[in-house]
């Protein structure tokens, strides 16, 4: 006997539904995103608002500029004080010009430095941001 005509309707949009969702799980297995990592997914936007794979704080004019010298450290000198010591062996330095905060790692056994010093020092890019290096006590 003959099928009635919403029966083949409805098998129609039976079949229609089983071959989207084959196609769908298709472009899944083509477009995986498993096995990548976290840096691989990530994307950032600039100030212009175009995508970047840089993060936002190695973004500025200088850093550009720095990433396209064959040397990560800077030759300028700054100059800051200070903020913050811990007895495990880093810190925190304010930077005088930009009142920026920059990370330093020291030997607990040979640092002289206390809290509020002045001091010069030298600006290196690290995964994390800048960090302070090269850190002399001011006269």
């Amino acid at each position: 006997m003959a099928d009635s005509f919403s029966k083949k309707e409805g098998n129609k949009k039976k079949a229609k539904k089983k071959q989207d969702k084959a196609l769908r799980r298709e472009d899944r297995k083509v477009n995986n995103n498993k096995g990548k990592s976290l840096e691989d997914m990530l994307i950032y936007v600039d100030k212009n608002g175009n995508f970047t794979s840089i993060p936002p704080h190695l973004q500025s004019e200088d850093d550009l500029i720095e990433r396209n010298n064959t040397s990560k450290e800077t030759s300028e000198i700054h100059s800051g004080m200070i903020n913050f010591l811990h007895e495990k062996g880093y810190g925190f330095i304010t930077e005088d010009k930009t009142r920026d905060s920059l990370f330093f790692n020291y030997d607990v056994t040979t640092f002289p430095f206390k809290k509020n010093d002045k001091v010069t020092f030298k600006k290196e890019v690290s995964l994390k941001g800048f960090k302070a290096t090269h850190i002399i006590k001011k006269k």
